[in-house]
């Protein structure tokens, strides 16, 4: 199950262009999201949430019924793909429109980092919570932005055109927007704390 990658679709800003969905073992998406997938034809292997608004679902697809206001649809569905053994995981439409969405989203990769992997992709950017030591190919000419959230500590990096060299980032005080890769490979090393990584597409 560890190796097995999953499509994961939340109510954001859809994908201007389709993924390769054939790529994935496990298709899902929560229920304001469906209407993409339907739209593509592209079956998901299940669907969640609480479904007010969702009718004629084929019976193929497995349904979990979410209403627990407790929690957000995007959590809900990765204690699903927990309890199921999966635990890496590709994510669309978590950014765009309600921008509360968005960082309510980044706060739910934070609770569950220890637990799965997940990677983040947008019609901008893919990014991801760092792991305190992580290495990374192709960045050559591409912007890569540096966010803590709140606050990362000791961050070191190779193979940026702007050079950290044990230096903390903090959210309100100072981050790391719109450096460049200035090779192929970058590492990007840090102590503490919570790091995201933003990597421009182009």
């Amino acid at each position: 199950m560890k190796n097995t990658k999953v499509f994961l679709l939340l109510n954001g800003e859809t994908p201007i262009k389709i993924p390769n969905v054939s790529e994935y073992d496990i298709i899902c998406a929560t229920d304001g999201a469906y209407q993409y997938l339907e739209k593509n034809n592209i079956i998901p292997n299940f669907i969640a949430g609480d479904f007010d608004s969702l009718k004629n679902i084929p019976k193929e697809i497995e349904v979990f019924d979410t209403p627990n206001q407790d929690f957000t649809d995007f959590d809900k569905i990765l204690q699903i793909l927990f309890d199921k053994g999966f635990t890496k995981i590709d994510i669309y439409g978590a950014s765009g429109k309600e921008q509360d969405h968005f960082l309510g989203n980044l706060h739910t990769a934070i609770q569950w980092k220890e637990k799965l992997t997940l990677t983040f992709f947008d019609n901008y950017n893919r990014y991801f919570l760092a792991d305190n030591s992580t290495e990374l190919a192709n960045c050559k000419n591409k912007i890569v932005s540096l966010i803590p959230f709140p606050k990362a500590t000791n961050i070191v990096t190779e193979g940026l055109e702007y050079p950290l060299i044990n230096e903390d980032l903090t959210f309100g005080e100072r981050i790391g927007t719109r450096n460049r890769g200035v090779q192929d490979a970058i590492k990007i090393t840090f102590k503490t704390g919570n790091l995201f990584i933003f990597i421009n597409h182009k």
